[in-house]
């Protein structure tokens, strides 16, 4: 046997040849799954910090006690400064203490009454934002408010409490001599003061001060103009007044339950509105408060319940106080009541000594302790909400920490109908912020997913049809070098900036498409059917005409056709409008149908978003049925199948996992869009199906409401969560349609 030594060199090449071979497939399987990890990882990584995130919105509220103080027997009223480290209390005999309330020291103290005269202990009404009315035995009234000035002696924060007399020193007379005080309030945003007193005639008097015109330096010792309304007889006896923190409204509440409701603007002639009956026979008002704002009336009576009550416009416009929601969280009677001081949140206790928190817009019982303080005399929540104090009877003053920063979340206010103050019935709004303080937050996210929804729709019913027509024809009946300039055309469109189709979109596409709107209806019914009738003739043409043009390029035909079609039905659609709808198509459909149109609106961002997800559907669904194996198709016609037939009973359903993934890309790529969506339509977060109406997406609300937002507020953490949504909701329309492709192609992979 003879040794060859050309042939073994050439063995050894192949087999080096091979062995490299190996390892670099065995590389690139590697770096393909190190990728795929490494994708899954990346995608594994936003899912948990959107969560991380999201996640404290629905941390559970806590009350943690803390060091109390030893206060007054005798307490008349309490309330704490902002941070809730300084207690102000007025004794029902007339003096006032600020204390420490962490170790209970004394800061400040002294005398409320003039000489001769005794403190009314049940008549100390103290307005959350404003002033604290004494009612004096005498029957006239004296108004105080504590003040805090803040202090930093080498970066320690220190606290200098004042009391401010915003009518002077001196107290009010409001009633003729000999009428006692019955029930008491004031209010005071620091310019303007109102006091409402009712004597124990039934008769109901209102005093307002203002300053006098001219430069004030000196609030405390300023010229004051009152003006005293003219006295007004209650059909129950008030126990209890509250004035909102407008001075606008003034509400009397009796012990059995009836509210007297007064518009006050007009201090020198109150207003009735009506008396409402807001308790069931048997049960006895306990307490009454108005929630942050003053918009909000929350009754609480004997039998634990809590009722929140605002006024709503009826079918008349007329104002009509109406009961909204109520809270039994608390089983026996309630004896203290205070609201927040910025937040639509509120703190109760009952007799037996359990507290809760709850939130009015959530409606949400955040949380519920035994504090073991039977008939609590006081309770007060500092402005941060972060510290709640309550006395009980033997002056022991028991004080909580508060963590409660998110009280606004919950299932309801995210996803349902909520009744929001102001409003006539429970609606969808996504409202987050407002130039004041009293404002209240709307969180609902259905609005944002609707319009998000109604995009996609819009934007895939215009693209799905053009894009995978235009995709089969190119595939399947264009000739090759036609083909070879328009995929890669259509192709280039996918890299066009978004920001660009939004600008064009909202600056050119909306005007025009307001001014001939007639001629955009047009032209969706009459291009489809002038392609079907040239279609048509040019089949009818004889084979000497058809054999002008070569097969695979009687699309250059068209377009002329359809550039003239649409010339043509914007040329008329103008003088159309002018002699059928009297010159505006878009004020006829509202006067006639009652759609209101805007001029970026749902049909501006379906044609530009459309414009944006075709390419993408198109290039992948080209891809489909072109690599439909050639011998399907020729074995199709050679067993006596139309073209048609073939493409539609072989090549679609061969293609169809292909299509089918093209068709959920576009809708990812048209749920996740930002910029059209931002530039091209109202950005209004309404839900409303109607074609001429705006909306606005997840994405698009993200971007804009984003840089505004306040780190780690509520609003923060709520876009964040909107976030999540739309990762979530990505990521099922990815899965499902994963599986469904999987489907096709083991149900059409055998053809």
């Amino acid at each position: 046997m003879s040794y060859d030594p050309v042939i073994s060199d050439l063995g050894k090449a192949e087999l080096k040849h091979r062995r490299w071979r190996t390892v670099k497939d065995r590389l690139f399987g590697w770096t393909m799954a190190v990728g795929g990890v490494s994708v899954i990882a990346a995608l594994l990584t936003i899912f948990l910090y959107l969560l991380w995130v999201v996640a404290p919105l629905f941390m559970p509220v806590t009350l943690k006690p803390v060091s109390g103080f030893k206060a007054d027997t005798s307490v008349a009223h309490l309330s704490l400064n902002e941070h809730g480290d300084l207690a102000f209390l007025v004794t029902n005999e007339g003096r006032f203490r600020f204390l420490d309330a962490v170790d209970g020291s004394e800061r400040l103290a002294g005398n409320l009454l003039p000489a001769g005269t005794q403190l009314l202990p049940a008549l100390a009404g103290y307005h959350t934002h404003g002033a604290l009315a004494l009612g004096l035995s005498d029957g006239r009234a004296l108004v105080v408010k504590p003040q805090y000035r803040s202090t930093f002696i080498k970066d320690v924060r220190g606290v200098e409490p004042s009391l401010s007399y915003p009518v002077g020193k001196d107290p009010l007379t409001l009633l003729p001599p000999g009428v006692g005080l019955q029930a008491l309030t004031a209010a005071s945003d620091g310019q303007t003061t109102t006091v409402a007193a009712v004597g124990n005639n039934q008769a109901l008097v209102i005093a307002h001060t203002a300053p006098a015109a001219g430069l004030v330096l000196d609030p405390d010792n300023a010229p004051m103009e009152t003006t005293l309304a003219p006295p007004e007889t209650l059909d129950a006896p008030a126990v209890q007044l509250l004035i909102d923190d407008d001075q606008f409204n003034l509400y009397a509440v009796s012990k059995r339950g009836a509210v007297a409701f007064f518009d006050i603007r007009d201090k020198a002639a109150p207003r009735h509105i009506e008396t409402v009956q807001v308790l069931a026979p048997g049960l006895e008002v306990t307490s009454a408060r108005l929630l942050a704002g003053g918009h909000s009336l929350l009754i609480a009576d004997s039998g634990g319940g809590i009722a929140q009550w605002f006024p709503v416009r009826d079918a008349a416009n007329n104002l009509r106080l109406t009961r909204i929601r109520e809270f039994h969280a608390l089983q026996a009677p309630i004896s203290q009541l205070e609201p927040e001081y910025y937040r639509k949140s509120f703190a109760a206790i009952d007799t037996q000594g359990h507290l809760a928190l709850f939130h009015t817009t959530a409606e949400r019982t955040l949380v519920v302790e035994n504090t073991g303080l039977q008939n609590a005399s006081e309770l007060a929540v500092s402005p941060r909400a972060g510290h709640l104090v309550a006395i009980g009877n033997g002056g022991e003053a028991r004080r909580w920490e508060a963590r409660n920063r998110h009280p606004e979340v919950s299932w309801h206010s995210l996803w349902e109908k909520v009744w929001y103050e102001g409003r006539t019935q429970p609606e969808y709004i996504w409202q987050s912020s407002s130039a004041s303080s009293d404002f209240e937050p709307k969180f609902s996210l259905t609005p944002l997913v609707f319009g998000t929804i109604k995009a996609a729709f819009y934007a895939l019913f215009f693209a799905i049809p053009i894009a995978i027509c235009g995709a089969i024809y190119t595939a399947y009946f264009m000739h090759p070098r036609l083909r070879s300039v328009v995929k890669p055309s259509i192709e280039v469109m996918a890299a066009l900036p978004t920001v660009i189709l939004g600008f064009l979109a909202g600056l050119w596409l909306a005007p025009l498409i307001e001014t001939h709107l007639m001629g955009v209806f047009a032209a969706t019914i009459l291009m489809p059917v002038s392609v079907l009738l040239c279609a048509w003739l040019w089949h009818l043409m004889p084979l000497k005409v058809q054999a002008i043009v070569p097969p695979g390029r009687e699309i250059a035909l068209l377009v002329p056709l359809l550039c003239l079609v649409l010339w043509a039905v914007m040329g008329v659609s103008q003088p159309l409008e002018q002699l059928w709808f009297g010159g505006n198509l878009p004020r006829w459909l509202g006067q006639e149908f009652g759609f209101t149109y805007d001029q970026r609106n749902s049909l501006v961002v379906g044609i530009a978003m459309g414009f944006a997800v075709i390419p993408n559907i198109f290039s992948i669904s080209e891809d489909a049925i072109f690599a439909v194996p050639r011998q399907l198709t020729t074995g199709s016609l050679a067993l006596g199948a139309t073209p048609w037939q073939t493409l539609s009973r072989v090549v679609l359903l061969t293609a169809s996992p292909g299509i089918f993934s093209g068709v959920m890309i576009g809708l990812g790529r048209a749920v996740g869009e930002t910029m059209i969506v931002l530039m091209s339509t109202g950005n209004t977060p309404v839900m409303d199906l109607s074609l001429f109406q705006g909306f606005r997406a997840l994405s698009a609300n993200i971007a804009v409401e984003m840089p505004e937002s306040e780190l780690n507020s509520t609003h923060y953490r709520v876009l964040f969560l909107a976030a999540l949504v739309l990762f979530l909701t990505t990521f099922v329309f990815n899965t499902v349609a994963e599986i469904v492709r999987q489907r096709l192609r083991r149900h059409y992979g055998n053809l």
